[in-house]
């Protein structure tokens, strides 16, 4: 069962109320959920691969900006001359697709397709450094090319919470926070 305070906080920062979330997967340092773990497939049985989901507003702007510099592009021509590179990779989507029929025994549900992709491209293509970055936090040490993202981006936590209302937001702690080792779209 997920805290009703962290999916309030999840829904300030999206926006609108979030879909499947089974588990907080990983906190900024801020205290805040920064990425969730979602349901394999949404409560109408329609099948949701992301099984790691950035949350986070400004971590998600930060790598925003790392995707318009090309970053992908250079990824993905490393991805195919690289072989350990790519095995890694495949490790990753392996890993990934593994949790997330582990996900589906224990919802009580049908797991994905086995051609399916797992999230943001993998095993072939790098397609979305937030997916990938979603799953570096959740499960440190697993995706290279999330890693990499990871160690490109700012300090996105430093200026306070991503999400502030009239009264405290659960799990923030004032801007300052310690900063936490950095280990880890479709619509959640």
């Amino acid at each position: 069962m997920v805290d009703p305070a962290d999916v309030a906080v999840v829904e300030q920062q999206l926006g609108r109320p979030p879909r499947g979330v089974r588990a907080v997967a990983h906190r900024c340092p801020c205290g805040l959920p920064d990425v969730v773990e979602t349901t394999p497939r949404l409560p109408d049985g329609s099948p949701f691969p992301t099984l790691f989901y950035l949350t986070c507003p400004k971590a998600a702007s930060a790598i925003g900006t790392l995707e318009s510099s090309g970053v992908m592009k250079r990824m993905q021509a490393r991805l195919a001359e690289d072989p350990a590179l790519a095995e890694a990779y495949a490790r990753a989507h392996a890993g990934y697709v593994e949790r997330r029929d582990k996900a589906a025994s224990e919802d009580g549900v049908e797991p994905l397709p086995r051609g399916m992709q797992s999230a943001g491209g993998m095993p072939d293509r790098v397609k979305c450094l937030h997916a990938l970055v979603g799953h570096e936090l959740a499960m440190p040490g697993s995706n290279p090319f999330g890693r990499e993202a990871l160690d490109a981006l700012p300090d996105w936590w430093c200026d306070g919470p991503c999400v502030q209302s009239g009264t405290p937001v659960p799990g923030a702690t004032p801007e300052g926070a310690p900063a936490a080792p950095r280990t880890p779209q479709e619509d959640v």
